[in-house]
């Protein structure tokens, strides 16, 4: 593709299959999927209740006609009621922190860590990683299917793998250096402040060996990707997955970065009108329900994400078939209605990185002391912009709120804060307190 620092390489056939061969392949697996699904109690219910046939599943529209699947029906099965393999079968388990309770498990075969590695492989490789490549992983390693995920699909492209783990910002930086390491890979609000501490050591674009970026774990913007690109002289790349479904490699971007491409050989997704849960035209955002359709362990039936995107079925030049889905710009349980407005974190993100002196940390804090709801969001000024003239933070404060209000339509008090005030974290990026929802 023109314009790209390196070729276009496919990793596996099946990205470039033919529409008409991955329909049928689809079907074929989903037949597959739901008769393995009916071994476990929870589905034969569902099925029964739904009045499906698991043998009468034949084609990929007959996914519609399946159940859906929730966080809280694994929550319900702590912690291995969905398993569909004995036991014995099991070669790893991962599910999430259990911040809010106790975790959710996701449990994998063997032959599932292969579909896996190589799930990741294809996106990487799409993505610009090759074999001669040093690549730093600065995602946990635990529980959380990021780091093992991505780690496996390195090895699996025969790339070199520093496995850093989160936190120790300096030592990230002097890793990276230190190694020659010319790939990232963490969420995008650690790669921004991998950044901020690079630039603080006295490292300037360029002068780390970083030369693409491979990010996700947390909605993030297009403005976001600018300013990482901009702080690391990188190319950054989104990729999405989840650990109900299989974790990291659901879909990724390819060098044309015009959406993420789904794996459409092993997952069927839909895109659903949230509330109602109809089908919304390609283009439009709705909620992606995926249906794993290789997953042995534990497959998932139309599980509901939460998760907000459109998804878009043109034609790409790399010559993938898979359809692309759009950036996740919130999740439907993450969305704050204020005053009667839908607003998503990745909305003020987007306002934050349109006005210059302002960092892309913040925190909004929503409240109702009264009869209206009141939000306010704390913003990082950047270290050259912090000034003790009342004036000039005064602008700034102007601006933002003016850029705020353009892009949700909602007014807010911004309040600006000094620089690195704000919490860092390894992981996902905590965007919202919501007081509203304490209980008194």
């Amino acid at each position: 593709m023109k314009g790209l620092p390196f070729e276009n390489r496919i990793w596996d056939p099946a990205e470039t299959l033919p529409r008409e061969e991955l329909r049928v392949l689809q079907g074929r697996r989903l037949a597959e999927t739901v008769s393995r699904a009916a071994r476990v109690p929870f589905y034969r219910e569902a099925l029964a209740r739904a009045g499906v046939d698991a043998q009468a599943v034949r084609a990929p529209e007959d996914v519609e006609r399946l159940p859906f699947t929730v966080k809280d029906d694994l929550r319900r099965n702590y912690p291995l009621g969905l398993l569909a393999v004995p036991r014995a079968e099991v070669a790893r388990v991962h599910g999430s922190s259990g911040t809010t309770g106790k975790p959710t498990f996701v449990a994998y075969t063997r032959k599932d860590l292969d579909t896996w590695s190589g799930l990741v492989a294809r996106f990487l490789v799409a993505g610009g990683l090759r074999p001669e490549h040093m690549v730093h992983v600065a995602f946990g390693y635990g529980l959380f299917t990021g780091g093992f995920g991505l780690h496996y699909g390195i090895e699996k492209v025969g790339a070199g793998v520093v496995p850093a783990a989160g936190g120790n910002t300096p030592r990230q930086v002097m890793l990276i250096r230190d190694l020659g390491a010319e790939v990232l890979i963490c969420t995008p609000s650690y790669a921004l402040h991998i950044g901020e501490v690079a630039k603080a050591e006295g490292y300037g674009p360029g002068d780390l060996p970083l030369r693409y970026g491979h990010f996700g774990g947390e909605p993030w913007t297009e403005e976001m990707r600018l300013a990482i690109e901009r702080s690391l002289a990188i190319q950054a790349f989104n990729n999405y997955g989840l650990s109900e479904v299989i974790g990291p490699g659901v879909s990724g971007e390819c060098g044309a970065r015009d959406g993420m491409h789904v794996q459409e050989d092993h997952f069927l997704v839909e895109c659903l009108d949230p509330e109602t849960l109809e089908p919304v035209p390609d283009g439009e955002v709705g909620e992606l329900v995926i249906t794993s359709l290789t997953k042995e362990a534990l497959p998932v039936l139309r599980y509901r994400t939460r998760d907000l995107a459109a998804l878009d079925r043109r034609p790409c030049p790399c010559g993938r078939t898979g359809v692309r889905m759009g950036r996740v710009v919130g999740r439907s349980d993450d969305m704050l209605i204020l005053r009667g407005v839908n607003v998503f974190p990745s909305q003020v993100e987007e306002a934050l990185l349109r006005v210059e002196g302002t960092a892309p940390h913040y925190l909004i804090e929503v409240s109702r002391p009264g009869a209206l709801d009141e939000a306010v969001v704390k913003v990082e000024v950047r270290p050259g912009d912090f000034s003790d003239e009342m004036r000039q933070m005064v602008e700034l404060r102007d601006r933002i709120d003016r850029e705020i209000h353009s892009v949700t339509g909602v007014r807010m008090t911004v309040e600006l804060v000094a620089p690195n005030t704000l919490e860092r974290s390894a992981g996902k990026a905590k965007r919202v307190l919501d007081h509203r929802k304490t209980p008194a």
